[in-house]
């Protein structure tokens, strides 16, 4: 997909492998960023359409008293359930995916060169068929079940099920073009991310094939 002379570089991984701590070193290094768990929140918000969809098929366990989504019912009825996940992504992936578009024009139209799309379910949402080159982050098991269970308050099992829910290492290394393993220090990973983001800028500012080996 063409978008003027912006360049869209997909970023994605396992969840507690550090994509956020990826995402604030290109932000800091001048990409212009769309965060898709942001627009996941945008799009299911109270009297949006995507919202009613859920609703209507999940019913009211995931409704709270004021109506808005109650994210913590939802997230234990689809990590749970392989089908129920399909289904919520199915039924939102269309709105993210639209707003997504959108605000890739919108930046390119405003003269951006680097945008920077953090997905999560980049490939699941296909996302990735927006993407000039699309980057991985990456980290073993036992690191990000320990991260995970840290940063969200949940339980070993609860921690598991999310990662399993996710697609497996191997999907990720042979889909990407970069893959960024976070199996060390946070300051590790932000030299290791900026030296990514270097490249990336180096590439894709001369005019040669945006891709970073």
């Amino acid at each position: 997909m063409s978008h003027g002379n912006a360049k869209v570089i997909g970023l994605t991984g396992q969840t507690g492998a550090g994509k956020s701590t990826v995402s604030r070193v290109f932000a800091e290094k001048g990409f212009a960023l769309i965060d898709a768990d942001r627009i996941s929140r945008e799009v299911t918000q109270m009297g949006k359409p995507c919202l009613q969809e859920l609703f209507d098929f999940f019913g009211d366990g995931i409704r709270c008293a004021d109506g808005t989504l109650d994210r913590k019912a939802l997230a234990g009825i689809v990590f749970t359930d392989s089908q129920k996940l399909e289904s919520l992504n199915s039924i939102c992936h269309p709105f993210i995916t639209e707003e997504i578009v959108a605000r890739i024009e919108q930046l390119a139209q405003e003269g951006a060169r680097l945008i920077l799309l953090d997905a999560p379910t980049l490939f699941e949402s296909k996302a990735s068929d927006f993407c000039d080159l699309i980057i991985s982050v990456t980290a073993e098991e036992s690191l990000r079940l320990s991260r995970i269970m840290a940063r969200d308050g949940l339980t070993e099992q609860a921690a598991l099920e999310r990662m399993h829910s996710q697609l497996p290492e191997h999907f990720f290394a042979e889909h990407s073009d970069y893959i960024i393993r976070n199996n060390g220090t946070t300051a590790q990973l932000y030299a290791l991310a900026g030296e990514v983001a270097d490249k990336v800028i180096s590439y894709c500012g001369s005019g040669a094939a945006c891709c970073v080996q």
